[in-house]
């Protein structure tokens, strides 16, 4: 019998929008993962922290965003640990402290070409299977010719299948083509700045939430942040 996989979505989450909840639909459903976690991080280590809403906040509305969907939760670990929140530490403490499961992570292209300067990013493929969902303009094309350059270094050896290639100590590299929606964390702040209405770009749940923390966001989000 095949091993259940969990999906494991990091990310910053400010906020979490419906283009985060499809992919990861679209993931789950192409690798047939037994269900996905998000797990948003506390302190991102590619951010100085300016425009960023509060932990708690954003980790409650990652649950508002997946709730009632079947097999997505939230997962809260980076709540409690201290210094930069690094997917390879977070990897490493979800095997850790769940020995016997097998997680798959979850990222997008843009991700997946900027792993050259993570912790430990090019051996994050020894600690969980990852998947690599594509982006306008970016896909398999995009996939294969970043592991050319990189395969060595990750340990990733090519499969007939050039969305397949395996990885260190039975973890599989997949890459996943889902449906582009066009929205970011970064215009959905733009847009909260200018006034206008975020209906649409995040679920009515996470809006309702946002519309009940205005003190939070103005803290947060009014003023520019790069994306």
């Amino acid at each position: 019998m095949t091993q259940p996989v969990i999906g494991i979505f990091g990310g910053t989450f400010n906020p979490v929008h419906i283009g985060h909840v499809r992919a990861a639909i679209e993931v789950a459903e192409a690798l047939e993962l037994a269900g996905v976690e998000f797990v948003p991080a506390a302190c991102p280590p590619h951010k100085n922290g300016e425009g960023l809403l509060d932990f708690a906040l954003r980790l409650d509305l990652c649950r508002a965003a997946v709730a009632g969907l079947a097999g997505f939760s939230v997962n809260p670990l980076e709540a409690d640990r201290p210094g930069p929140s690094y997917t390879c530490d977070t990897l490493a403490a979800l095997a850790a402290a769940r020995p016997g499961e097998r997680f798959c992570f979850i990222m997008g292209m843009g991700d997946l070409l900027g792993l050259g300067c993570w912790k430990n990013g090019f051996g994050l493929g020894r600690l969980a299977d990852l998947a690599v969902h594509s982006r306008q303009g970016q896909g398999i094309e995009t996939f294969c010719a970043f592991l050319t350059d990189n395969g060595p270094a990750m340990g990733a050896t090519p499969t007939p299948d050039p969305a397949v290639w395996t990885l260190p100590d039975g973890h599989i590299l997949h890459f996943v083509a889902v449906a582009r929606l066009d929205i970011s964390a970064s215009d959905i702040r733009r847009r909260w700045r200018a006034g206008n209405r975020l209906n649409g770009l995040v679920s009515e749940s996470v809006l309702a939430k946002l519309l009940t923390h205005t003190d939070a966001l103005q803290a947060g989000w009014d003023r520019p942040l790069s994306a």
